[in-house]
Formats: C-alpha cells, sequence, structure tokens
C-alpha cells in the first residue's frame, strides 16, 4: 500500500529560507535601531564600556556643575571629540542619563560646535554629531532628534546647523562652525553652550565668551597640545607655567 505524504516536523526547505531571511531581516533591523541611537551605548551602567572604566570623562562632565569654563585636554586617540559631541547632545536634546551630575539646561540651547579647519569641522565635528551625510542619525544625535539640517554654502558635504527636539518640547540648534572662518564669524550671536574642538587660540576663545555672558552659558574645549603650552592653555592651569 502506498503510503500518503506524512506531517513531518521538519520544516521544507522553502521555509527554512524564510525563517532565515526573516532572521537576517531582524538582525539588520536591530543594527539600524541601534545606529541611530548610538548615544544609548555610551557610559552605561555595565559592560565591557561601563563608565567607570572612563573616570577622567566623567570627572569632566561632573564639573559641569561647578565650572562654566572646561578643558579636557589630552593625547590623540582617548575619546575627548566622543566626551564633546556627548555632552554637546544631552544639552541639545536635554536627555540627560540618570547619573548625570553636571550642567542641565532644562529648556532648548542655542549651541556651537567647532574646529580647527572646516575640514576637521566636517569630518570630526560634524560626522561625530551628525553621521555621515549617506546616514544621517548615526552620530551621537539620535535620528529621532533630530528635526532638519541646512547645507553650509560654499563647502561640499558640510552642515551649517542641526535642529534638534528638546525634551521640553522646543527645538535645539547646533551651528557647525570653524576658526579657519576667522574670529568674526564668532561675533554677535548669543548662545547657550559651545564645544570648541582642538585649540582654538585666545582671540577666538575670548569672543566665544563674550557670546555666553548674557545667558551664563558654559563653553568646553577637548583638544590635544600639538602646538605646545599656548595662552589658553596656560589660563586652565591653576599655577601657570610648570618650572622646569
Amino acid at each position: 500500500m502506498n503510503s500518503s505524504p506524512s506531517s513531518s516536523n521538519s520544516r521544507s526547505v522553502p521555509d527554512q529560507v524564510l525563517l532565515r531571511m526573516l532572521d537576517l531581516e531582524r538582525i539588520r533591523a536591530e543594527k539600524a535601531r541601534r545606529a541611530q541611537n548610538k548615544i544609548a551605548n555610551y557610559f552605561k551602567d555595565d559592560g565591557p564600556f561601563r563608565r567607570e572604566l572612563y573616570p577622567k570623562h566623567i570627572e569632566h562632565f561632573a564639573a559641569g556643575a561647578e565650572y562654566n569654563e572646561r578643558l579636557f585636554m589630552a593625547a590623540n586617540r582617548v575619546g575627548k571629540s566622543d566626551a564633546g559631541a556627548y555632552e554637546t547632545t544631552l544639552h541639545l536634546t536635554g536627555e540627560y542619563p540618570h547619573w548625570w551630575v553636571g550642567k542641565r539646561f532644562d529648556h532648548p540651547i542655542k549651541a556651537w560646535a567647532a574646529s580647527d579647519t572646516n575640514k576637521t569641522a566636517r569630518e570630526v565635528v560634524q560626522e561625530k554629531l551628525l553621521g555621515p551625510l549617506s546616514a544621517p542619525g548615526t552620530g551621537f544625535i539620535p535620528a529621532a532628534s533630530i528635526v532638519h539640517r541646512t547645507s553650509k554654502a560654499g563647502i561640499a558635504e558640510s552642515v551649517e546647523t542641526i535642529y534638534t527636539k528638546h525634551i521640553s518640547g522646543g527645538t535645539s540648534s547646533v551651528m557647525i562652525k570653524s576658526y579657519q572662518e576667522g574670529r568674526e564669524s564668532f561675533q554677535g550671536a548669543a548662545i547657550d553652550f559651545a564645544w570648541l574642538d582642538e585649540t582654538p587660540g585666545i582671540s577666538i576663545y575670548a569672543e566665544t565668551l563674550l557670546r555666553l555672558l548674557t545667558t551664563g552659558g558654559h563653553v568646553v574645549v577637548t583638544m590635544t597640545p600639538l602646538l605646545g603650552l599656548d595662552e589658553l592653555v596656560l589660563s586652565f592651569l591653576p599655577e601657570g607655567l610648570p618650572s622646569l
């Protein structure tokens, strides 16, 4: 007698392929979700990148509760720019982690984020905050927080201003600048926060401080002193130039 086809527990090859495709799609979706909320992976309570492994970063953030001028001076490739982009993003969105004891803004802010040249402003500061233009929202500013961005005239692939949602319901903004634009471009506006990546020079730093006077704002400098102990660096050393 011929037997009828059995209802086997094993799945057919097409079913297995479909399940594998669905698994891959879920993996891709999860990776995309994480990429668009990069900031959530930094300074966590536990895990291989838990914040207790970054005491200098945490000390720098905490100092904002007391000081409105801060310098994070360290070697290359230790996460200085990440620290600057991380804090800038917190202030733009108002979404602070539970452990944050540093400066807080309870309202939307106007900020600057600047670096030494147009190239580094685009390739470091802009990309840290926004991500590459081919994948906006994969930088420190979560994709869900980005409202709008404007392009900078005359500089290819450069963004001038990023607008973000603030937890209070308003809109914050961060303008990306470079010291190459000159001291004059740092005049005029009143801002709440400035992140200056790499040495700005004392004249640009002074102009930035003036922009913060009426708002009681804060400035953070993240830099490696490749040019030595200049006037700006010495101003942050409590006892001036160390004796030789």
